[in-house]
């Protein structure tokens, strides 16, 4: 679509202003693309001001701009934000740079090596479509759902937990950093301190921080985090909150030890706090990976875990339906946030998530794209030792979408990031994910947000000549 864009941009002058464009079916035959790929061009086209679309009409060239009208003076905004706060608990700043470090789409032409969800041609695209088709026939589709969220697609979650957990203990949210956000509010006052993974998911720590929480790190390995640590680290804060991914952990794709487990569980019981399980991409095993752990949540009768697991990365980043899961008194406390915070999440989205993961497509699709991350991993793995021997994986995980990448001494994350991009890459330095100094530099690679395996290799080398340059 890029592509497509940039060529259709560069021909705009053969065009006086107000001409037509070619029509998409002339489009689609020229450039021998899909309709979908024309319109999705055009947009971006129109969204930038360069050409104007009419309904049954066609594409044509926009018009001269209209002068942009003075600015205001927001200058007083300055005073208004920052009055008392001095005496704020909860800061009124809210910092995204955790999330911003690989939620932006990059420039034309750079290949997204930093990217946070599994590209377009992944995604279930047609089946999403369909389910949402068949979503907004179903009877009642356009109410107003259960507050808690559709009981079909609460007990969906709750199989997939597994365990003594019930389609009563879940609640539905829209998206999984939504649910993470209402269980740190939840169980966390302002100004407490909460315990998390070193190091760990930029955005929970935004989240943190936002709500006026103080995150402590608590070390991972190779076997996720480490138990003597996590009850250090419970001691000398009194931290009530755990936060962790046991599963295929971003960014290191480390899988919580089987002797680890009911330990950390073991430890927070004992020190009378909640584990916030964040269990995001159960759906993207490896074709190859061994048997998944259940999660947490399945082995904990004393309502010690609140989990939190979505559909998002295995389907499309705007297809945000996740669930909450808890049992105990926590449970109306998350409840009351949740519809306090949003009412509830869109039934159409709910019924299209249901008439989705009821469908035959659903376990082909998870099938193909278990299959495809096994081959893009191994791409990018062989890649690497062939073009950048010198970059250190410490560890390769069997699940996800990205690697962990130590960088040696003398390379520091900022000049290579700046370096890739000028090569046409764009990477996620580690520093985002470290809630105090890191140990060392780092980046992380996905191999999901691209095309093909192909531009994994050319992602590769691009970075080969970004090393050059700051080596």
């Amino acid at each position: 679509m890029l592509e497509l864009a940039e060529c259709l941009r560069r021909e705009l002058d053969r065009y006086s202003l107000g001409g037509k464009l070619p029509s998409s079916r002339a489009l689609v035959e020229r450039f021998r693309v899909s309709p979908v790929t024309v319109s999705r061009a055009l947009a971006r086209l129109a969204a930038e001001g360069l050409v104007v679309t009419r309904p049954g009409a066609g594409a044509f060239r926009a018009g001269p701009r209209a002068a942009t009208p003075p600015a205001g003076d927001t200058s007083w905004q300055e005073v208004a934000l920052s009055a008392d706060a001095a005496g704020d608990v909860v800061p009124r700043t809210v910092d995204a740079s955790g999330v911003m470090v690989s939620l932006p789409a990059p420039p034309p032409g750079v290949l997204e090596l930093s990217g946070g969800y599994p590209h377009p041609g992944l995604q279930p695209e047609q089946a999403m479509a369909a389910a949402l088709a068949r979503a907004g026939r179903r009877p009642g589709a356009w109410g107003r759902p259960p507050l808690e969220g559709l009981p079909e697609l609460r007990e969906w979650f709750a199989r997939g937990i597994g365990g003594s957990v019930t389609a009563a203990e879940v609640l539905v949210a829209a998206g999984g950093q939504s649910a993470l956000a209402t269980a740190l509010r939840a169980l966390a006052p302002p100004g407490a301190p909460v315990l998390v993974e070193s190091p760990t998911y930029p955005g929970m720590l935004d989240l943190a921080r936002a709500a006026g929480l103080r995150p402590v790190p608590v070390p991972v390995d190779p076997d996720g985090v480490r138990p003597d640590l996590l009850a250090d680290a419970f001691r000398a804060t009194g931290a009530r909150v755990f936060v962790c991914q046991p599963l295929f952990q971003n960014p290191t794709g480390a899988v919580l030890a089987p002797g680890r487990r009911g330990e950390v569980l073991r430890i927070a019981r004992a020190s009378g706090a909640f584990v916030i399980e964040d269990d995001f991409v159960r759906r993207l095993a490896h074709a190859d990976a061994p048997e998944l752990p259940r999660p947490l949540a399945a082995d904990d009768p004393d309502g010690v875990v609140v989990h939190v697991g979505s559909l998002t990365k295995a389907t499309s980043p705007s297809f945000r339906v996740a669930a909450l899961a808890a049992r105990g008194p926590v449970l109306e406390r998350l409840r009351a946030i949740q519809v306090v915070d949003s009412f509830f999440v869109p039934r159409p989205l709910q019924e299209a998530a249901l008439e989705l993961v009821g469908s035959p497509a659903w376990p082909r699709h998870l099938r193909s794209l278990s299959a495809e991350l096994a081959v893009r991993r191994e791409a990018m793995t062989g890649a690497l030792a062939l073009h950048l021997p010198e970059l250190a994986l410490p560890h390769i995980p069997f699940g996800g979408y990205h690697l962990w990448a130590r960088l040696p001494e003398g390379v520091t994350e900022s000049a290579l990031t700046a370096a890739a991009l000028r090569a046409g890459i764009s990477l996620t330095p580690g520093r985002p994910y470290f809630s105090a100094e890191p140990p060392a530099a780092h980046i992380r690679l996905s191999f999901a947000a691209v095309a093909s395996t192909g531009d994994i290799a050319e992602g590769v080398r691009r970075l080969r000549s970004a090393w050059d340059e700051v080596r």
